[in-house]
This record gives structure tokens, C-alpha cells and sequence, in this order.
């Protein structure tokens, strides 16, 4: 299994890997989406706020993952875990486990200090991740599944909370996403 980092002629492959899995598991609707969720991350976040890894078999794309900058009032440098597919067909194999471990060690290397999500807590707690509350780390918007709100530290030092607001990248500033 091959993990990496995306290149720009992989963007459409992505964008479909997503829409597909997202229908297969929640519906078409819903695959749709999230498919227009990846296709607007991809084209309007600013490089230096996106990192976009994938898994990829025998040149096959089976899962990708993608982080966007977090900004906090101070200058902690966070970034935030979502979405996450990984192909149906590749699922319950470990892949989307072994992807965001790589994910979030090529983060570290970069400077990154904290990683978030929001998500499913016991699938995310198996690579790191644990319960925060909205008084110790704001959320960008209203959390509709308070207990889905999740960080790590990629640091030696524990996580600490952090005031003030946070914002989020364009696509992501929509609240039915939160």
C-alpha cells in the first residue's frame, strides 16, 4: 500500500473516491455533498492552509484524507482532520487508521502543533484523538454533536486549551457542516 501526498492530477479521482463512499454509506445526497465539500476544499483553500494524503493500491486511489488550516487568536498552528473516506470495497482493512497516522507525522515533521477533528469518538480515538469541549478549544461554529469535538497534540507537551475564537477555511464555514 502506497501513502503519500496528492498530486493536482489526482484532484477528480479524490472528488469521486468521496462522493462514492459517502453514497454507499449515508446516500446519494449525502455523497453528493461531501463530494462538493472535497471539490470546493480543493479548489479554494490556499496551499499553504491544505494538505490533501492518499492511499493508493497497485495505482489504484482506496482512501484519502484531508486537513485545513485552523486558526486560533494565538498562533498555534492547527489544522483540522476532515473528511475522511477510505473506498467501501477497502474498508475494515486498516487503511484510513494507517493514512492518518501518516497524515499527522508528515504534519509533525511540518511544524504543525495540534490536530483536530470532529467525528466519530471511537473511531478516532484508535489514532490519538481525544474529547475536548467547545470551553477549551472553540469551534469555528455551533457544534450540532458536541461530543464528535476532538484534538491531539502533535507535540511532546499535552494539550492545553486554548482561548479566544477560531476560524476555519471558506468551505468549511458553513454551519450545516458542523
Amino acid at each position: 500500500m502506497y501513502y503519500g501526498i496528492y498530486d493536482n492530477s489526482q484532484c477528480e479521482a479524490i472528488i469521486q473516491l468521496f462522493t462514492q463512499t459517502f453514497s454507499d454509506s449515508e446516500g446519494s445526497n449525502e455523497g453528493a455533498a461531501i463530494g462538493k465539500l472535497v471539490e470546493d476544499l480543493l479548489n479554494t483553500t490556499d496551499s499553504s492552509d491544505l494538505f490533501v494524503f492518499v492511499a493508493a493500491k497497485e495505482d489504484k486511489l482506496v482512501g484519502s484524507i484531508l486537513f485545513t488550516r485552523l486558526k486560533f487568536e494565538t498562533d498555534k498552528a492547527a489544522f483540522l482532520l476532515a473528511p475522511v473516506a477510505v473506498s467501501t470495497q477497502s474498508q475494515g482493512k486498516g487503511i484510513g487508521q494507517a493514512l492518518i497516522r501518516y497524515g499527522l507525522e508528515t504534519l509533525k515533521q511540518r511544524g504543525v502543533e495540534i490536530a483536530f477533528t470532529y467525528g466519530d469518538p471511537n473511531y478516532y480515538s484508535r489514532v490519538g484523538f481525544e474529547r475536548i469541549t467547545e470551553q477549551e478549544f472553540k469551534a469555528p461554529l455551533p457544534l450540532s454533536f458536541p461530543h464528535g469535538w476532538q484534538a491531539q497534540s502533535l507535540t511532546e507537551q499535552p494539550l492545553e486549551a486554548i482561548a479566544g475564537s477560531s476560524s476555519c477555511v471558506t468551505a468549511f464555514n458553513a454551519p450545516g457542516l458542523w
